[in-house]
């Protein structure tokens, strides 16, 4: 192969029949795509939209990048890409730890899945060959024993990523995790790998196998200079004095929830009360229940929180609270105690759910009670955080109000006739911004191609001012150009999940960074204006098998709590979430028509 940093094999495996297959990377495709999340898609977007994402047919990729497992730093990650069962969408989402690095040293850039074993299984990988294995003894069993089981029958220095509980299940929004808390958490991609009968992954990887970049010296330098500004004192990155590396993710909660943005009880409000805030933000967690900060592979910022409660009802020790769940468990829900939310993430890693989706599902049953929706499906009050963790169990159990739950808040919402109170997109919950308060968040929520996401356009870094983009800077409560800020954070965020490198990379590096490293590894000396084609086709491809899929104009939505329902919060007050005017300006800059991607866009990218 010509292009550096891909081990160039590609693992697809029939499931149904048993029978694995592997094959080169495609060059042709990788200068396309350039990997991870754009090759992921390609694959989903040639097995056909038509697909039931819960039917054999449906494909499941687990992809690295062409950085993954090198020098690079932050390039730890892998996607799991395939058609979301909770939307209907395609779907790719993102684990860091160290399992995306031991699969490209085991000798794959990706596994592909298709069809249905008989019996539960599991795919082991070692020296460029993946077997599978019976499951039975770790079927039924939560991700915390499964990884030590297997881990115990092949050796403590081998990497698993698993489904638990509610993956087997069928839960809508199951996910799969690494390390015991690293989740490839949204989509319900963990679902799907239930429905294949598929219980874990199993990778060893030896580092001597470590991909070796085309350019050495262009490496060299490019991982200097970003290294750098990932290092530097002024950006949040900095090692032991940035916010990101000094308190997580969870720097977040009190600047978000001073300024109006922090959705609380089910977006009933854009900001708790200080103090609810404050008592499970990341600067608490660092005071009071912070043992450990672990990193990921070739990561010098370490944001990774690990934390114990010592006592009490919520005994627990695990990583990490952070910002996402921490706001979905605690003010979302009426909650103040971190302990409990520390508990209730433990518990959704170990049944293998996404902890966002879950405190949407139970804040949106909260809702329900609150207003005499359940139809007998019992009440849910504001803050009981025990009965928080029952509620969980049930629906990773599918037990009772569980099993409607399980469906995701959308569904479940709209079979009690009351659509309105699920804070969802496309079927995907929000996360922990409200678009009254950070107005792109707004457009970022409805454009974005797998459901409500912060992640497709993090337009917060530009609206609180945590990235080093002076240029970029902009008013939180303003509306005007936030169209065409989030195209460019989706064009650049499509890149570096195809490269795969960690979002966060991005609160210190540019595509000038980015592209360096990519041709440093792979050698292809591309442009920044290269790199950006890629991110606007890889978005291109995916909003194109969405309109195949259904999702035409119209589809593209807040709920209308946000767009009606004035902000009462200081910050926000008095705003609402301007999202037609922004939609306008969007669709002019995306050259798009009401949401549909026409051929004419198609063929000016070389889709069609």
């Amino acid at each position: 192969m010509t292009i550096g940093g891909f081990a160039n094999k590609i693992a697809w495996i029939n499931l149904t029949d048993g029978n694995v297959d592997y094959k080169p990377v495609d060059e042709d495709m990788a200068k396309k795509y350039l990997g991870g999340r754009g090759m992921g898609v390609k694959f989903v977007f040639d097995n056909g939209p038509e697909v039931d994402p819960l039917s054999p047919d449906n494909i499941m990729c687990v992809m690295g990048g062409p950085l993954t497992g090198t020098d690079v730093n932050m390039s730890g990650r892998l996607c799991v890409v395939t058609k979301s069962p909770l939307t209907g969408t395609v779907t790719d989402s993102h684990m860091g730890g160290w399992t995306a690095a031991k699969m490209k040293w085991a000798g794959f850039d990706a596994l592909v899945f298709k069809g249905k074993a008989e019996k539960p299984v599991y795919a082991y990988l070692e020296n460029g060959e993946l077997t599978l294995h019976d499951a039975g003894d770790v079927w039924g069993k939560g991700v915390h024993d499964t990884i030590k089981m297997l881990r115990a029958k092949h050796g403590e220095e081998c990497a698993v990523m698993a489904i638990g509980q509610a993956g087997e299940n069928l839960v809508k929004f199951a996910c799969w995790i690494n390390e015991d808390d690293r989740a490839a958490g949204r989509g319900g991609t963990g679902a799907v790998g239930g429905s294949k009968n598929l219980k874990a992954i199993v990778i060893k990887g030896d580092k001597k196998n470590k991909p070796v970049p085309a350019n050495k010296e262009a490496d060299k330098a490019a991982r200097k200079k970003a290294l750098a500004v990932i290092m530097a004192e002024e950006n949040i990155t900095s090692p032991r004095k940035g916010g990101l590396s000094v308190y997580g993710t969870n720097v977040l909660t009190n600047i978000t929830n001073s300024i109006g943005g922090l959705p609380a009880k089910n977006s009933q409000f854009t900001a708790s009360a200080p103090e609810f805030a404050e008592k499970v933000s990341g600067e608490y967690v660092n005071e009071h229940i912070l043992v450990n900060d672990p990193t990921c592979h070739a990561c010098p910022v370490a944001c990774k929180k690990e934390v114990e409660v010592k006592e009490g009802p919520f005994k627990v020790h695990m990583e990490s609270v952070e910002y996402e769940p921490a706001w979905s468990l605690g003010p979302n829900c009426g909650s103040d105690d971190v302990n409990a939310v520390a508990y209730i993430i433990n518990m959704a890693n170990d049944y293998g759910f996404d902890a966002i989706e879950i405190g949407q599902t139970l804040s949106m049953y909260m809702e329900a009670g609150q207003r005499g929706y359940t139809n007998g499906d019992g009440v849910l009050e504001w803050g009981d955080t025990h009965g928080m963790v029952e509620v969980a169990r049930k629906i990773a159990l599918r037990e009772g109000v569980g099993d409607k739950l399980a469906e995701g808040p959308a569904n479940a919402a709209k079979a009690w006739g009351h659509p309105e109170i699920a804070m969802s997109v496309k079927g995907q919950a929000i996360p922990a911004y409200d678009p009254r308060g950070l107005k792109g968040m707004g457009i970022a929520y409805a454009t974005s191609n797998r459901g409500a996401c912060h992640l497709r356009a993090y337009t917060p870094a530009s609206e609180l001012g945590v990235m080093p983009f002076g240029t970029l800077k902009t008013d939180p409560l303003a509306w005007e150009g936030k169209g065409e800020l989030t195209m460019i954070f989706q064009n650049v965020h499509a890149v570096s999940d195809s490269m795969d490198m960690c979002k966060f990379s991005a609160f210190a590096e540019g595509m000038d960074e980015y592209t360096a490293q990519f041709n440093g590894v792979t050698g292809l000396g591309y442009s920044v204006e290269e790199m950006l084609l890629c991110g606007e086709r890889i978005y291109n491809l995916e909003r194109y098998y969405n309109n195949l899929a259904g999702f035409r104009e119209g589809s593209d939505y807040l709920p209308k709590r946000f767009t009606t329902e004035a902000s009462t919060m200081p910050g926000s007050e008095g705003h609402v979430c301007e999202l037609d005017q922004m939609l306008e300006e969007y669709y002019a800059k995306r050259g798009w028509e009401n949401g549909v991607v026409p051929e004419s866009k198609l063929k000016e990218l070389g889709i069609l």
